[in-house]
């Protein structure tokens, strides 16, 4: 095996994605609209500074609009932030 041949961090979701259909006129521009690895929704701390860090503080809430992330909201804190991205996972898929 060689340098490149690992399939990438075990921690991360896999970015293989299905080739474009051929049909859809569209398919070329839906592939480019995806968020980066597949995060629809994420947090970010106020006050700069890694995302584990002073779970306490107030966090940013960002969305995936189809073009760039957007400001969602604010939580409390760490906690409250995981469970507002992970409320998305329990519903329905986003729509593209």
């Amino acid at each position: 095996m060689g340098k490149h041949s690992r399939p990438g961090p075990p921690n991360q979701p896999s970015r293989a994605v299905p080739r474009a259909d051929t049909g859809d006129p569209l398919a070329a521009y839906n592939k480019r609209r995806r968020p980066p690895l597949d995060i629809h929704r994420r947090h970010r701390p106020l006050h700069g500074g890694g995302g584990h860090l002073r779970p306490d503080e107030p966090r940013a809430l960002e969305e995936w609009n189809g073009f760039s992330y957007e400001p969602a909201g604010t939580a409390a804190n760490l906690a409250d932030a995981v469970r507002w991205v992970n409320e998305q996972m329990s519903g329905e898929e986003p729509t593209a």
